[in-house]
């Protein structure tokens, strides 16, 4: 792990309100006990921008404050009570999924290309994710796994447009301003 300079202390803080933003429009509810948000794009963004480290720790900022009892999350919603409910695997699962696009988007240093942003938001984007809320939601709903996977699926579609949207925004601020990615001598081709 890399120190942490001024510029990317700034642009953590950033993510971590790139990801407030995105709980404004609110939920979509889909029948279940967790909502659809667009706040897993800002999960997506910050590891695919930030990379590992850092994109992790731009989550783990945003969860602070929304346990700090800020109203960040979509609905409004914020305090302790959220990390003991049904979602409460979802957030955790942000932390590590925004270190595992982070891994796969910035493999070994390298610029971002199409394919391993894709890859990478896909994975750490929602199957980490999935495979840290599921169970928890299970655990919390008495849900067995199965079911609550299959009730899980219906995130799959809208998670594979966060994972488009995510990938244009990657590619598109990789070619218009390289320097968001941070320092450009620890970013190879």
């Amino acid at each position: 792990m890399d120190r942490f300079d001024t510029r990317d202390v700034t642009r953590i803080v950033v993510f971590a309100a790139i990801l407030a933003v995105l709980g404004l429009p609110g939920a979509i509810p889909i029948g279940g006990p967790v909502p659809i948000t667009a706040q897993t794009l800002g999960v997506m963004l910050a590891g695919a921008v930030l990379g590992a480290w850092r994109g992790a720790t731009a989550v783990v900022i945003f969860l602070v404050l929304v346990l700090a009892g800020l109203p960040l999350l979509s609905g409004g919603r914020g305090g302790a009570g959220v990390f003991v409910g049904p979602s409460a695997g979802f957030l955790i699962g942000w932390i590590f999924g925004a270190f595992v696009v982070g891994l796969i988007v910035r493999l070994g240093g390298r610029r971002p290309v199409w394919w391993r942003t894709a890859l990478g938001c896909f994975v750490g984007g929602a199957l980490v994710v999935y495979a840290i809320g599921i169970p928890v939601q299970s655990m919390v709903t008495g849900l067995s796994i199965g079911r609550t996977a299959v009730t899980s699926a219906a995130f799959l579609p809208g998670d594979l447009l966060k994972t488009v949207a995510a990938t244009i925004i990657t590619m598109a601020l990789w070619r218009a301003y390289p320097r968001a990615f941070g320092n450009p001598t620890r970013t190879r081709a």
